[in-house]
């Protein structure tokens, strides 16, 4: 469990990089999606691993650094690899950064993920606004002491992804890919893909699509009163609904082939919010 002051003394040894900047946005970069880093401008770049009391990544494709810069005229931080509950971090790890934003001024949360489609009408390629989610199976980020310098013990989560931040990111995800799809992301604690069975009875209970983070960041973001908008980018369909087995290469190459569009996707909702 972190105290407040721990969460204040990364806030501030960030603040003493930032050369003056104040942004109010912030983007998590997901699995294989870190290519959005490539276009920021004016980079501070700070490694997890020299922040304190900041957890380090330890998967494949996630670089495990903090960048400060622009984004055409907005300024921003990029998270370049995120922290999962899989790797061996509790929750109050794995979401230790969305509380700094708190401090560090952030008002909205940008959170990118690659994930696995339930829906059967999803392709790979897909990108879905995530407009609600499943996570019953697991813990909530919020377990233990609630810190009232955040917010308030018993959070309502009714609109836990803001409505208008969403309803812009769709308009130009249907502008740039052709197709924008809208759904429920039901969280999973990995590092297994899920079962065959698992996933018929998300698809019962009203999941599109499936996923190992997300939505401990979201949680905790929104109890701190930063808006949230979160998009998933289809990188495979779930166990079972293709006659084919799961593999993290997929996601990866997925990642891959819709990077440019990911990038023109991000840079222009940045621009517009």
């Amino acid at each position: 469990m972190f105290e407040f002051k721990e969460y204040v003394e990364s806030a501030n040894y960030i603040k003493g990089k930032m050369n003056g900047k104040k942004p109010k946005i912030a983007i998590i970069l997901g699995s294989g999606l870190g290519v959005i880093s490539e276009d920021i401008e004016n980079k501070i770049v700070i490694n997890y691993k020299d922040i304190p009391n900041f957890p380090i990544s330890t998967v494949e494709g996630h670089a495990g650094e903090l960048i400060i810069g622009n984004i055409g005229k907005k300024e921003i931080i990029a998270m370049n690899g995120r922290f999962h509950y899989y790797e061996g971090y509790d929750l109050k790890e794995t979401t230790f950064p969305e509380r700094v934003f708190k401090l560090l001024g952030i008002e909205t949360l940008i959170i990118t993920n690659a994930a696995g489609g339930i829906n059967k009408e999803y392709k790979a390629g897909d990108f879905m606004v995530i407009n609600d989610y499943l996570s019953f199976f697991a813990e909530s980020a919020l377990r233990g002491q609630n810190l009232s310098e955040f917010g308030e013990r018993f959070p309502d989560t009714s609109e836990t992804f803001n409505k208008e931040l969403s309803d812009k990111l769709k308009e130009i995800i249907k502008e740039k890919a052709g197709v924008v799809r809208e759904g429920v992301y039901a969280y999973m604690k990995g590092p297994t893909f899920e079962t065959p069975a698992e996933i018929r009875a998300l698809r019962i209970m009203g999941a599109d699509a499936v996923g190992m983070s997300t939505v401990p960041e979201a949680v905790i973001a929104h109890h701190c009163g930063i808006k949230n908008v979160a998009v998933s980018c289809i990188t495979n369909m779930a166990a079972g609904v293709l006659e084919e087995k799961l593999s993290y290469d997929d996601v990866k190459n997925t990642a891959d082939k819709v990077k440019i569009i990911f990038k023109q996707i991000v840079k222009e909702f940045i621009e517009a919010i």
